[in-house]
């Protein structure tokens, strides 16, 4: 390929509205165009990145003894009222209806699509296992798209959905798919990937784990313990309180606090610490309005996800309004009176903790001394907050709980029988009795997982592509392609690599160094040729890797085989 025929242009400013590193080199590299909100255009260089990455992605899943299908990006929302997703999903499935005045969606995840096409075939237990994916295109109506190809509308997604007769064949082949994503992402060049258990949120399913690249930029934020090893989403990890009573119960008393409404407000002037109080979240569940206060210990925040699955329902932060009776900001568990449907939850948090600071349900006015054991007799307590860094560590038991920041590049998840029964997929046992199988589910973005390879290995000047999903592996650069000699070598050596299947992208513009070692940059190709007047007077070619770890003058004469060579160690690193 020549540069300069290649679609797309690259320049040196950073756009503005390009708040992560991979967005903004992506966009001035010439790998993206903003067509909408979250919907992007893809020119060839990325192009090239992705068909690598879904070829590693083949190859992993074909050895896993995948069959590749191809699910239809449209579906009749008969499909999804079948699964009942077609009414618990929000806003995020796009809804639409047909000229027939048909109901249908365009699809998000396709486990509906996956059941459909082999709830008739997959009748006896002699088919099972089998596990079918697909690379295709899904649209999700994200309310935030952000971060370029991190989190879009519109994208390209590998999905996986494997059917066993038994839970213990399910967990056995999870453990197989779970080492195939390891090496997708050993392959595609993916450092510092961990596996982390997860929250299984609408996919359902009792078990799942997300692949999370770790990077200052990420939006998940993840629990990692520095004894065990343990690691998982911060919002499926328990969070495990020591809660120290003191030895005498003051009695509870109410004083005034005039205009504060938060725990920090209240704390400073009732000079108390955040952890001696009991805060109160309040929301409203989705669709029904009715109220939901939740009293935690006020150093901590709620769990949302946890609060959401243990309600069984979405939920919202809370408008208060003078008829429900609520006293925003003075909300405390004592002589709670609420003039609507209200659930009222206790986190663990607040488990026999005595002397504590709260709400006396009245403008102004907070109480101290409580004592959950003696003024709330009858709270039961879950587990609804966030664990903290420096928290007990689920697995071990230690102080040992860090909190990083990651990005989501895949995730896997056993479904069991949550699409199988309510589609009314079965089969027949060996003894002639109708038996439901048990799925497991396996995606990968494709184009965010590129885009992270880019966050995660990068430099001020462009991507540092690994070999394996480079969208080239030469970059040559024949520096004063006016001189005749410079022309020529440069030529041959396009040439001759071309014919031993190097791939290469050829720069014989006539334009200054500088401009063209700058785009080289932007395109991050790992390997870098350079053919100028003053190599050609040292008899040599300028070789140089992206990433600087190497620099040599090469030998015209085996210029080819040396690349070969290289190119081969680096797709084995």
């Amino acid at each position: 390929m020549k540069l300069n025929k290649l679609i797309g242009d690259r320049f040196k400013e950073r756009p503005s509205d390009c708040q992560i590193d991979s967005h903004a080199l992506m966009v001035r590299g010439g790998y993206i165009k903003y067509v909408a909100n979250g919907i992007f255009s893809s020119f060839p260089p990325l192009k090239r990145v992705t068909r690598k990455i879904e070829q590693i992605i083949r190859e992993e899943m074909d050895a896993a003894d995948g069959q590749e299908v191809l699910f239809p990006v449209v579906m009749p929302a008969t499909l999804w009222q079948e699964s009942g997703r077609y009414e618990s999903i929000g806003a995020e499935l796009l809804r639409f209806t047909d000229r027939n005045r048909q109901p249908m969606v365009l699809g998000m995840t396709h486990e509906e699509a996956a059941v459909q096409l082999v709830r008739e075939y997959a009748n006896s237990y002699t088919k099972y296992p089998f596990m079918i994916y697909q690379i295709q295109t899904k649209f999700r109506d994200e309310a935030r798209p952000r971060g370029g190809l991190i989190r879009v509308r519109e994208f390209t997604m590998k999905d996986a959905y494997s059917f066993h007769t038994s839970q213990e064949d399910l967990e056995e082949y999870y453990k197989r798919m779970h080492k195939a994503y390891e090496r997708i992402y050993e392959r595609c060049g993916a450092k510092g990937v961990i596996s982390v258990k997860s929250d299984s949120g609408m996919m359902g399913g009792s078990v799942s784990h997300e692949f999370m690249l770790l990077t200052p930029i990420g939006e998940d934020s993840i629990a990692i313990c520095k004894k065990c090893g343990y690691t998982a989403n911060v919002e499926a990890a328990k969070s495990i309180i020591e809660n120290v009573r003191d030895e005498n119960s003051e009695n509870l008393a109410e004083v005034n606090t005039p205009n504060c409404h938060t725990i920090e407000e209240v704390c400073e002037f009732l000079k108390t610490a955040p952890e001696k109080s009991a805060k109160a979240v309040v929301y409203q569940k989705i669709p029904s309005d009715e109220f939901v206060i939740l009293f935690i210990r006020g150093d901590l925040d709620v769990n949302e996800t946890k609060l959401t699955n243990f309600l069984g329902c979405d939920i919202r932060p809370a408008v208060i309004d003078e008829e429900c009776g609520i006293c925003a900001g003075f909300i405390g568990p004592v002589n709670l009176k609420v003039n609507a449907p209200c659930t009222v939850l206790f986190d663990e948090s607040l488990k026999n903790l005595n002397n504590l600071v709260c709400g006396a349900n009245r403008t102004d006015f907070h109480m101290t001394g409580l004592d959950m054991q003696r003024d709330v007799p009858n709270a039961e307590y879950r587990d609804f907050a966030k664990i903290i860094d420096g928290g007990i560590c689920p697995e071990c038991g230690e102080h040992a709980i860090t909190i990083s920041r990651g990005i989501e590049v895949g995730n896997i998840f056993q479904l069991g029988t949550k699409y199988s029964k309510s589609m009314g997929m079965t089969y027949l046992d060996a003894d002639g009795a109708e038996k439901v199988p048990i799925m497991g589910c396996y995606g990968i973005g494709v184009g965010r997982l590129a885009a992270s390879v880019c966050e995660a290995s990068h430099d001020d000047f462009g991507p540092i592509w690994p070999m394996a999903i480079a969208p080239w592996q030469v970059h040559l650069c024949a520096v004063r392609p006016d001189d005749e000699r410079v022309k020529s070598a440069a030529d041959k050596l396009y040439d001759d690599l071309q014919n031993a299947g190097v791939e290469v992208i050829y720069d014989d513009r006539n334009v200054r160094a500088g401009v063209m070692f700058s785009d080289a940059d932007l395109l991050g190709v790992p390997l870098r040729v350079v053919v100028s007047p003053r190599n050609l007077d040292e008899g040599v070619f300028e070789l140089s890797s992206r990433d600087k770890t190497l620099s040599e003058k090469l030998d015209p004469k085996n210029a080819v085989e040396r690349l070969q060579e290289l190119i081969k160690q680096m797709m084995n690193a």
